[in-house]
């Protein structure tokens, strides 16, 4: 849809290239613009560890309509009542956090789809695009999007991977190797290699699966070579300390 570029998105990812994306955890909407500026595919608008608010949120979707970056949404957890305001806003994916098993999976689709699909609520206001788009249009558009996004970032998760991937309607897992591997008990480990030969099982299981595979944290190219479809490797206030950083050691020169 042309509100949130998911079509754009995902003629990126069809066309063998990895999608970029930056981790929006300001509620300045010239952020999210400046990302899409830049040429990022997409935002990861973070509501679970950012202090955003559905109206902060609402912005950031919104900053970024005119650019042709994809505006994601993490929510702050599997819950409908939290999930179904965020869709009216039409964004291109929700990403639902600490799935752990095939019954939580199919909760989450169920939040973000219509009867008799799912359970979601029907208030439509910014994704008919106020009344423009005739109402049986966007009920047919609404059965794909948003993009259904779980995090697998738990060892319960991983051990119920096979059946999480057989729930109907998912379309991507997105990893979260920090949380993952403080399940493991080597909190922020990330090199561990044991936690990577786990990381890389269920990458080749869920491109086996044929969903789509992302994450928000490590190495790009051993992602790459791990099939992942789109990465979002940077964050706004990473970005703002990497430089303030590097002034203050230049200018020390």
């Amino acid at each position: 849809m042309k509100i949130n570029h998911l079509d754009r998105l995902l003629n990126t990812i069809h066309s063998g290239r990895v999608a970029l994306g930056a981790v929006v955890t300001l509620a300045d909407c010239a952020v999210g613009e400046l990302a899409g500026d830049a040429g990022m595919d997409f935002i990861w608008i973070d509501m679970e560890h950012a202090p955003h608010t559905l109206e902060t949120v609402q912005r950031q979707v919104m900053a970024v309509r005119g650019t042709g970056c994809a505006p994601f949404v993490r929510v702050p957890a599997n819950n409908p009542d939290l999930i179904k305001p965020v869709l009216d806003l039409a964004p291109a994916a929700v990403i639902i956090p600490m799935v752990n098993s095939a019954s939580e999976a199919a909760a989450a689709v169920a939040a973000c789809r219509y009867p008799p699909i799912g359970i979601r609520g029907c208030g439509v206001r910014r994704a008919t695009r106020y009344g423009t788009e005739a109402f049986p249009d966007y009920l047919a558009r609404s059965e794909r999007e948003p993009m259904v996004i779980i995090q697998v970032e738990h060892r319960q998760a991983v051990d119920n991977l096979d059946a999480i991937l057989q729930v109907p309607e998912l379309d991507s897992i997105c990893l979260g190797p920090c949380d993952l591997s403080g399940s493991l008990g080597i909190l922020n480990q990330i090199d561990d290699p044991g936690l990577n030969r786990m990381l890389d099982d269920v990458c080749a299981r869920v491109k086996a699966a044929g969903l789509l595979l992302g994450t928000a944290a490590g190495d790009l190219p051993r992602w790459r070579q791990r099939g992942v479809n789109y990465f979002a490797g940077v964050s706004d206030w990473g970005a703002m300390a990497a430089t303030f950083r590097n002034f203050i050691k230049e200018a020390a020169l």
